[in-house]
């Protein structure tokens, strides 16, 4: 159970930043989905905690997937740039967590 709530961190995350963006562009409608958003993410991943989920590793899943995610989908969604030096980068934080996993689990 502890990798679905840390799933649904992410998502939550995920879904929070996208529609801080759109609060950015003007549509204020969006703030409660913003707050509910981050919040329900921070839940997800204090649940994940509890359930036996390493801080470091817990973490570092959220993180680089929350940061690829939102590259990827502001790419789509609002045009933004991904180059490739940015997938690199993002490649990197994804190469760094694994390494942060594989470390845990010795």
């Amino acid at each position: 159970m502890a990798w679905v709530y840390l799933a649904l961190a992410i998502t939550a995350e995920v879904t929070a930043t996208m529609s801080l963006k759109v609060v950015a562009e003007g549509q204020r409608s969006w703030a409660a989905g913003v707050v509910l958003g981050y919040v329900a993410a921070f839940a997800m991943l204090s649940l994940g905690l509890r359930e036996g989920l390493a801080l470091g590793v817990a973490y570092g899943i959220w993180a680089a997937a929350g940061v690829a995610a939102t590259a990827i989908l502001s790419r789509l969604i609002f045009r933004e740039p991904l180059t490739r030096l940015m997938g690199a980068g993002i490649a990197l934080i994804i190469g760094g967590v694994l390494l942060i996993e594989l470390g845990a689990s010795h």
